[in-house]
């Protein structure tokens, strides 16, 4: 049977086909779930083996970017999260959906409703939509085969620049890198002009993943790169 994935969606969620299509590419199972649904009780997550919450402005990132969906998750889903992952089931977050899990403090400490880090402005205090280049780091499965490589994917959004009050328990996952194919924080390489370069990161247990840089729309060739498929393909094998 194919991996059955929850893409989450709330109002103002706008990658979630994109990246259902990314998951049913590479040999998953993708089915859209309302965040609605999951709070009245008229879906559940135990049918599901891995979740990913896409990109997009979810309640059009009214006080900070992915706050308001954290707090709905906090406040009513909190338990359903934590028995997701005592489940050994990987949780993967992209532009918003990195926003919301480091709302959540799923990253970077690990811990349902205790916030250690947050994506803040960018530092050029604008949005800023433009392809970038990254490499990605030892993230366990994530990024098993993708290593040593030059990765090419779309980046677009406002608050991306990773603060952290502690240095927890993450690892750096993906970095972006400058021209000469070093880890910068400089712009425009480095958009949001996040510390030493950080594009995304993984919790200690190896199965929370964000990123900013969204690799649902670098999955095809005709997209103008195809380096975000191996993600996709990573998730849906590690769950096999």
């Amino acid at each position: 049977m194919k991996p059955k994935i929850a893409v989450m969606y709330a109002p103002g969620t706008n990658c979630h086909e994109e990246t259902a299509f990314a998951v049913r590419t590479v040999g998953g199972e993708a089915e859209i779930v309302l965040l609605h649904d999951l709070l009245d009780g008229h879906a559940g997550l135990g049918s599901f083996q891995g979740m990913i919450f896409p990109g997009g402005f979810s309640f059009g990132d009214h006080i900070a970017a992915g706050r308001v969906y954290s707090v709905q998750l906090m406040a009513r889903l909190a338990d359903s999260l934590k028995s997701f992952l005592a489940g050994k089931h990987p949780i993967l977050g992209i532009c918003n959906g990195d926003q919301i899990l480091m709302e959540t403090g799923l990253l970077p400490q690990g811990a349902v409703g205790r916030r250690t880090g947050a994506l803040t402005q960018n530092r050029s205090a604008r949005f800023e939509d433009r392809w970038v280049t990254l490499a990605a780091l030892d993230a366990g499965f994530w990024t098993q085969g993708m290593q040593g490589s030059k990765l090419r994917f779309p980046s677009a959004h406002g608050e991306g620049r990773l603060v952290c009050a502690t240095g927890g328990r993450a690892r750096e996952a993906f970095v972006y890198l400058d021209g000469e194919g070093k880890r910068t924080e400089d712009y425009p390489a480095n958009p949001s002009g996040s510390p030493q370069g950080v594009a995304g990161l993984v919790d200690a247990t190896g199965l929370v993943l964000g990123l900013m840089p969204h690799p649902e729309r670098a999955v095809l060739p005709a997209q103008g790169s195809d380096d975000g498929r191996r993600l996709f393909e990573n998730m849906v094998g590690y769950l096999g």
